[in-house]
């Protein structure tokens, strides 16, 4: 993690990072999810440049992505859903680079991809469960049943807090990290030998 970059690859970081500033307004809501929960594929350009780059391109890409969004939209959450976001985008690059840095072949690449999306839904649904959820309603000065109220009418599973983060939450990143992991998949060889043009 401690590689230096030249003018070349901040470059190609920035430019990374304003693309998925840009994929964060393009939003699809899940039928059975919390209305302020919507898929976006806004991670695409950080796992392309941690594929192209090493895990710090793409780790970077990540953190430039949410302060760039900050700076434009500023937060509706307090920050708690930047720091969610955070979490979970950084734990599915640095995981998928990290492997495929290991074995740069297209079977390594799939493999980061399948353990970096189940990675990332997992580290989501704990970090919901103990730490996003009840922050939020902690500064919203609301109780965390609300939540479930709030999904158990467009998702008959969800009876409980419990089962609010195993039928909706943990279904949602699933979905996420599935379309993004193949958009990747279907885009990064067209895409990486301009990124790793010198």
């Amino acid at each position: 993690m401690n590689k230096k970059f030249g003018i070349s690859e901040i470059t190609k970081i920035a430019i990374l990072a304003s693309i998925s500033v840009l994929l964060m307004f393009i939003k699809v809501p899940l039928p059975f999810a919390p209305t302020f929960m919507e898929i976006d594929i806004a991670e695409l350009p950080a796992l392309i440049g941690g594929f192209a780059m090493g895990p710090l391109a793409g780790f970077l890409i990540v953190c430039i992505k949410l302060l760039l969004n900050i700076i434009i939209n500023g937060t509706k959450t307090f920050y708690v859903g930047e720091l969610s976001n955070l979490i979970v985008s950084s734990t599915l690059v640095l995981t998928t680079a990290f492997i495929y840095k290991h074995n740069k072949s297209k079977k390594s690449a799939l493999l980061g991809l399948v353990i970096g999306s189940i990675t990332m839904s997992l580290v989501a649904t704990l970090s919901n469960y103990f730490v996003i959820f009840p922050l939020y309603a902690k500064l919203l000065k609301i109780d965390l049943n609300a939540f479930v109220g709030m999904v158990a009418k467009i998702n008959p599973l969800v009876k409980s807090y419990f089962t609010l983060m195993l039928f909706s939450i943990l279904p949602f990143n699933l979905v996420k990290t599935a379309v993004t992991s193949i958009v990747t998949s279907l885009l990064y060889k067209r895409i990486s030998p301009i990124l790793k043009r010198k």
